[in-house]
């Protein structure tokens, strides 16, 4: 009999009865008792009561018994720990047994178990069978240690576990050097930082012979590690693809998707002039093709992944078309996906069988799918130019049938090919006109609008058309509302006399009976602009159109080339980074393709390490949604809030000329004292400033009036190494990275914009939100000629402290918008207080005694800087560079005290006294108190002290 009848009892206390056959002598019932234990738990009984019992069970020499007990011990072990530490001496014991198969069970079984108090007993058995003279044990002794790692990863790296996890890399048997492999793979994803996976050409070889002779999982592991690895040159990178390449015959599709991403990794540094680039390429299309035979759900997988695959390299299935022709028993999804790889792969080569087959697509009867077919035909006829006239053609037969859905997707396709191709196609118009009255979904009603309003000078009856439309505008979709509206407003500017009713009404419905924000700011523009210029109006509205891309929905190139790095994973699939859907305490890593052979890119040199002061200093992206929004988009974005009249001159005038207006604005400033010291909230910025703004060349002119007080040096201010404040994930392509810079007065924001998409950006502009110490730029952000794929600009900011003031948290966070010709990009960074340390800041001494007892004892703040490998003159001079003054020295039983001063852009003064104790003879700690009437600041001044010295 089978074991079916251990599930069917529904007898009332049989844990009376199976207690007492566990405790029988005869081994045959203590066998059955504990089947019928397990099978209790398995349909969710509570059966805990029997944890005794069972364990005693745990001395036998049966495998199957022993099999059985374990199954019990890990599911009960977490909910009775205590009882869980009975068990111990017998998994020691059997970690020992002669039998490899009973000394695997063991560690395996200790490994699922959960439970702190048994971890520690666990450490030398593992030991033991780590280094057990049959690779089955060691095998399994292998994956137990990333279990072990994830209960408790201090206690794994303290018994040297790791290291004995690297040495069986090396090991003779395939399996357990994939094991390892899975293992420390496992074990480094949870702790990106550690770098215990550390190829190098030794171990990747050793991997490769591994790789022939392991289980399809083994191969996997094996191959999925190879991913990561860097080759040194294109040499070793070439040597590696020959040996994967075998591996794209396996039977196993999960084997051939890790091969493949191996090989679409490596090529990256395979020059395109090789013979053997070219071989790889055609012994990647097979393998491909295969998987499309396998069951849909596998084929949707391949699909997901050959469609990145083609974004990156067409040319690896460019013959390959009839493979994605659609199959009548084809479910929708896997239709779906192969309609999107035809049209990738469409060219002008095979363009007559893709539209032969997409026509006869768009009259099946799957609604979701003709819509796609219909779709893919306009796609073609924007991508293969040489086809736009066959394509046409066919969507007019198509509109022809009469099938509602058919006819709206075709009206929808046709506007996109009138954009692409301007006056070439304009006879089809009467066609579409006529199909007017079928119309119901949103989105071909507005196609439809805007073909009327584009070509209203063409289409005698077009403000009838309009005006039917106009009938019901309140119950139509805000996306056929606003179509409509730049519609009329067209129609009006290209036949002004016969449709001024029809404009004044639909002005009136958008700006007056409307409460949708969008539809009503819009319609006050066009009333505006009608109203005060009508040849303005022209100039915008009936502005030329920039041609459509052929494709729109590519994904973007650093996505995509992360994505390649995850081929075979639910990356692929989903087509986002796992960071997007990933969520938990592992951190992810981020994976890009290796740089391209002879390529200008080098591999970038990572930044130095942020100091202390700087460690807060991540940018983060700011979400998409969130009060701070509204605060950005009310800001007009463009040209910013201006300073004093002074410094936007000066700017403007970009190298100044020292005779010119530069100096006579110089001389009508008042070059008097600085401002009186705690003078309420904001004081006026000291002549300092312009002083600065009149000569950005570092003239000199600040001297000739010596108005720094004879303090500092022009260069003396520490700048923080460029940080990427916005990656180009999150912002279409556009990297932005920086850093704050003061210069003699002035205060700079120095950019770096690179340009990682497709297109070329242009029409930039920069705007802060409101801040702490009113931080905004006094200029525009110029970006003179438009940024190109691929191309960095450098460009210096000026900014001013004269914008809106917010308190923000932290204090020095600035939240900054910016807009190209693409979007408008949210990001936020912290900004180093040192850069709002004014010239002006060094105190009488006097005043400075008097200040500092004047100032509450509650509002002083201690701080410690370790390790500083300065003297005090050095740390005096140091500071002054940044606008840090020294008042006095003194030293104090064999310790320097400095008394310094410094002041904020907002007039808040704040008094430090530094301790120098010397720690041993190359480094010293210094005792920093500081004292302000804003305590809210001293964390901040800290952060910059200690950035300021240490760097």
């Amino acid at each position: 009999m089978t074991d079916s009848k251990y599930f069917t009892t529904t007898k009332k206390g049989e844990i009376f009865e199976l207690k007492a056959e566990l405790n029988s002598d005869k081994k045959e019932k203590k066998k059955e008792a504990v089947k019928k234990v397990i099978a209790s738990m398995t349909v969710g009984k509570d059966v805990s009561a029997l944890f005794p019992d069972v364990v005693n069970c745990m001395q036998t020499d049966n495998l199957e018994l022993k099999k059985l007990v374990y199954l019990y011990l890990m599911n009960y072990a977490k909910s009775q720990p205590d009882m869980a530490i009975m068990a111990v001496n017998t998994f020691v014991k059997d970690c020992e047994d002669p039998n490899p198969l009973i000394r695997a069970l063991a560690v395996r079984t200790m490994g699922c178990i959960r439970v702190d108090k048994i971890t520690e007993y666990l450490c030398e058995p593992l030991r033991k069978c780590l280094k057990d003279e049959d690779p089955y044990v060691r095998k399994t002794a292998a994956v137990c240690v990333a279990k072990l790692h994830d209960i408790n990863a201090q206690l794994v790296e303290d018994q040297g576990f790791l290291d004995t996890l690297k040495d069986l890399i090396s090991d003779s048997n395939p399996m357990v050097v994939a094991n390892a492999v899975a293992a420390l793979s496992e074990i480094a994803e949870s702790h990106p930082s550690s770098n215990l996976l550390d190829l190098n050409p030794q171990s990747i070889n050793k991997l490769l012979t591994a790789l022939n002779e392991c289980t399809e999982w083994g191969q996997i592991f094996i191959l999925d590690c190879l991913a990561n690895y860097m080759p040194k040159d294109d040499r070793e990178a070439q040597s590696i693809c020959e040996r994967v390449t075998p591996r794209l015959s396996h039977a196993n599709s999960a084997v051939v998707l890790s091969a493949v991403k191996v090989l679409m990794k490596f090529m990256e540094m395979l020059s395109k002039d090789l013979d053997y680039y070219g071989t790889l390429l055609k012994k990647l299309a097979p393998p491909l093709v295969t998987l499309l035979s396998a069951e849909p759900e596998l084929q949707y997988v391949a699909l997901r992944n050959i469609n990145l695959i083609v974004q990156k390299r067409p040319e690896i299935l460019k013959h390959e078309m009839k493979v994605f022709f659609v199959k009548y028993n084809d479910p929708i999804y896997v239709k779906l996906e192969k309609l999107d790889i035809m049209i990738r792969l469409a060219s002008q080569a095979n363009i007559a069988q893709v539209l032969a087959e997409l026509k006869e697509y768009a009259t099946e009867v799957d609604v979701d799918f003709v819509r796609k077919a219909v779709r893919a035909i306009g796609r073609c006829a924007i991508k293969v130019e040489q086809s736009a006239e066959r394509c046409v053609s066919t969507l007019l037969d198509l509109i022809q049938t009469k099938v509602n859905y058919v006819v709206q997707e075709a009206i929808v396709v046709i506007k996109d090919i009138f954009r692409k191709y301007p006056n070439k196609y304009e006879s089809v118009i009467a066609t579409l006109c006529e199909n007017l009255d079928s119309l119901d979904e949103p989105e071909a009603r507005a196609a439809m609008i805007w073909i009327v309003g584009e070509y209203a000078e063409r289409i005698d009856n077009a403000d009838e058309l309009l005006e039917s439309f106009l009938e019901g505008f309140h119950d139509e979709s805000t996306q056929v509302q606003l179509q409509l509206l730049t519609a009329i407003v067209k129609l009006f500017l290209k036949k002004p006399t016969e449709t001024q009713e029809l404009v004044q009404q639909v002005l009136s419905l958008a700006t007056q009976d409307s409460d949708n924000p969008d539809l009503r700011d819009r319609g006050y523009i066009y009333w505006r602009l009608l109203s005060t210029d009508p040849v303005a109006a022209k100039e915008v509205v009936l502005a030329e159109k920039p041609l459509i891309s052929e494709e729109t929905d590519l994904i973007e190139p650093t996505l995509l080339d992360e994505l390649i790095c995850y081929i075979g994973t639910l990356a692929s699939v989903y087509h986002k980074p796992p960071s997007a859907f990933v969520e938990g305490s592992r951190g992810v890593v981020h994976k890009s393709l290796p740089p391209r052979t002879g390529s200008s890119e080098s591999a970038e040199s990572p930044d130095a390490a942020p100091s202390a002061g700087q460690a807060a200093e991540q940018p983060a992206v700011i979400p998409a949604q969130g009060d701070l929004l509204g605060d950005l988009l009310n800001l007009d974005l463009g040209p910013p809030v201006s300073g004093p009249p002074l410094a936007a001159s000066s700017v403007q005038m970009g190298a100044v000329d020292l005779l010119g207006g530069g100096l006579d604005s110089l001389l009508r400033s008042d070059v008097g004292g600085s401002p009186a010291m705690g003078g309420s909230g904001f004081t006026a910025p000291g002549p300092a400033a312009p002083a600065a703004m009149g000569a950005p060349l570092g003239s000199g002119l600040g001297d000739l009036f010596d108005l720094t007080g004879g303090v500092g040096t022009l260069s003396g201010s520490y700048v923080a190494p460029k940080t990427v404040w916005l990656p180009a994930m999150k912002a279409k392509g556009l990297e932005i990275s920086g850093t704050f810079s003061r210069q003699v007065g002035s205060i700079c924001m120095d950019l770096v914009l690179t340009n990682k998409a497709l297109q070329v950006m242009s029409d930039f502009a920069i705007q802060f939100n409101r801040n702490s110490f009113g931080l905004a730029p006094a200029a525009p952000l110029q970006v003179h000629a438009p940024l190109a794929p691929n191309q960095s600009v450098e460009i210096s900011l000026p900014l001013n402290t004269v914008g809106s003031v917010m308190k923000m948290d932290p204090l020095n966070n600035l939240q900054v918008a910016v807009k190209n010709n693409i979007d408008v990009f949210y990001f936020s960074t912290l900004y180093p207080l040192h850069i709002l340390f004014v010239e002006d800041g060094k105190m009488e001494r006097q005043m400075f005694l008097a200040t500092w007892k004047d100032i509450p004892n509650e509002n002083e703040a201690q701080f410690q800087i370790k390790d500083c490998s300065l003297n005090a003159d050095a740390v005096s001079s140091k500071l002054q560079g940044s606008n840090i003054f020294t008042i006095a020295k003194r030293n104090v039983e064999g310790q320097d005290m400095l008394y310094q001063s410094l002041k904020l852009t907002n007039g808040i003064w704040v008094l430090a006294e530094l301790c120098i104790q010397p720690s041993n003879p190359s480094f010293t700690d210094l005792e920093l108190s500081l004292k302000c009437r804003a305590p809210e600041v001293s964390q901040y001044v800290y952060q910059a002290y200690d950035a300021i010295l240490k760097n």
